[in-house]
């Protein structure tokens, strides 16, 4: 179990980015949260295998049609023991 952190910019408010990675997220195990930043990127912690964190930083790198992501950082971060993977307000 490993968890990362990932800052996405571009364009990645205002079109579904939370919702999509929520759903891909549920869909492949992940656990954690995703949240709209002040500064219009948007931040996901995520935890999960290492090989599944690959995939899902795949997906989330794509991002829904309307979203255009130009830069997404990486970090490994500690394990907050998330049990779901949570849309954050």
């Amino acid at each position: 179990m490993t968890a990362r952190r990932f800052l996405l910019q571009g364009r990645v408010q205002g079109v579904g980015f939370r919702y999509f990675a929520c759903t891909q997220a549920e869909r492949l195990g992940v656990r954690g949260w995703v949240r709209n930043l002040p500064d219009g990127n948007v931040e996901i912690h995520a935890e999960t295998d290492p090989e599944i964190l690959d995939e899902f930083s795949r997906l989330i790198r794509s991002g829904p049609r309307m979203a255009h992501v130009v830069d997404m950082s990486t970090a490994v971060v500690p394990e907050e023991g998330h049990k779901y993977f949570v849309v954050k307000r």
